[in-house]
């Protein structure tokens, strides 16, 4: 390009494509400055001056904005908006001043931070201690054990006895009771034919009726009860426990050898239910009890065997008294009586009067039944002696005077729980009293 065609400096400040007349010009800066230039010189100044000053307004502008993020400050200028209201809004006692106030104060008089008081160290716990309750003497605990057969048969004769004369129906009744509570046809009618005789057609009160009944039962009973005779002159006095499944068999064998073990006489056990482990285990924890050693075989093994072999050692250590444990048998099942026969055989190799006893343990719970067991197993194993457990859970403890009315047989002991001296000595008077609900007095 020529340089007349070139544009001059206003055209290319201002971006002018064709040049502009100078008139214009002067015009335009005149407006954006105030002044008329009087050259090209006084021109570039004046617009270095304009740039100079836009770019400190630019500058100031920005300053202004970034004061607006600064924050506001504490004290505002007092307006009406900001005013607050003559009267405190109505509220709660805890949102007046006066309150947030005080308690303001309350707080600023106290320390931050308190001590915190220290908890007590708690003593240890202390096991509680019991005292145990004074033990009843036997009549108590065995009147406690037949409470269940004296009041259903009190109840019932309460019931019946409502006149004042005695009379043919009401012995009935009465005969009627006592067969029902197991005890026997025969002490039944002997019972009433006792009261026909003294008080038919006199007065009879309930009363009267139960002290009949005891002293009849009494007469039934003394003639069997007889303690169990421990003969000195056969070492080991062999004793055979045999009985039905769960009649008490070995409990009580526990029992009978700690009341002999307390009488100074050394006993061994012999686990011969062999047919329940558990029958073995037991009888190993009574022998721990007692202080009485128990000879044992595994579960299954030959009882005619386990037999033999504790009488033989029974007479080797010169033990006093040798228990033989047995397996509970049905009275009805030939295989199984035959199996007791055949362990008494065996004892029989080493001593002809073994056994020396064999002590037949039955279930009050049973009612009649327990007449079919002392029948049968006094055929089949020799039953010399019984022993009545359970007699605390039933209200059948009249079976034992249509057993004892029938039998005739001694019975030695009889059982009212499960504690070790739960086993006592069959007693008839005592026995008598208390199936009769009559009160004793303490022995």
């Amino acid at each position: 390009m020529s340089e007349s065609k070139r544009p001059g400096l206003l055209n290319r400040l201002f971006g002018w494509s064709t040049p502009r007349p100078a008139s214009d010009t002067e015009e335009a800066l005149k407006r954006a400055t105030g002044e008329t230039p009087s050259s090209l010189e006084e021109v570039e100044a004046l617009r270095q001056r304009r740039e100079a000053e836009r770019m400190e307004e630019d500058e100031a502008r920005q300053e202004a904005k970034a004061s607006e993020t600064w924050p506001v400050p504490a004290e505002l200028p007092f307006t009406e908006t900001h005013a607050e209201p003559a009267e405190p809004p109505a509220g709660p006692p805890e949102a007046t001043p006066d309150f947030i106030e005080d308690v303001e104060e309350i707080e600023t008089a106290q320390p931050a931070s308190l001590p915190q008081p220290v908890p007590p160290i708690p003593e240890p716990e202390r096991e509680p201690t019991y005292e145990p309750a004074p033990r009843q003497n036997w009549f108590h605990r065995l009147a406690t054990g037949l409470k269940r057969s004296s009041d259903q048969i009190s109840g019932s004769i309460t019931g019946v006895f409502t006149k004042k004369k005695l009379d043919a129906t009401t012995l009935d009744d009465l005969e009627d009771i006592l067969i029902q509570a197991d005890f026997g046809v025969a002490t039944a009618g002997a019972i009433t034919e006792a009261l026909r005789r003294e008080r038919f057609d006199r007065d009879v009160s309930a009363d009267d009726v139960r002290t009949v009944l005891a002293d009849e039962v009494r007469k039934v009973l003394e003639p069997v009860a007889m303690p169990l005779r421990i003969d000195p002159a056969h070492k080991p006095f062999v004793i055979l426990m045999v009985g039905v499944n769960g009649s008490g068999k070995t409990t009580t064998i526990g029992k009978l050898a700690q009341k002999l073990s307390a009488e100074g006489r050394s006993v061994l056990l012999a686990a011969g239910d062999t047919f329940r482990a558990a029958a073995i285990e037991q009888l190993q924890v009574w022998g721990q009890r007692t202080g009485a050693p128990v000879i044992s075989r595994p579960p299954g093994s030959d009882a005619s065997g386990l037999a033999f072999d504790a009488l033989t050692q029974a007479r080797a250590e010169g033990r006093d008294v040798l228990i033989i444990d047995t397996a509970g048998r049905l009275q009805n099942r030939d295989e199984l009586m035959a199996e007791l026969e055949k362990l008494i055989r065996v004892l029989r190799k080493i001593d002809d009067t073994a056994p020396h006893a064999t002590l037949l343990t039955l279930d009050a719970t049973t009612g009649q039944n327990a007449l079919n067991q002392v029948e049968i197993f006094g055929k089949r194993a020799g039953v010399t002696g019984l022993v009545m457990t359970k007699l605390d859970g039933t209200a059948r403890g009249g079976i034992l005077v249509a057993i004892a009315q029938k039998f005739k047989l001694p019975v030695h002991f009889i059982g009212v729980g499960e504690a070790v001296d739960d086993l006592e000595p069959f007693a008839a008077a005592d026995f008598a009293a208390a199936i009769a609900g009559r009160a004793q007095e303490e022995k």
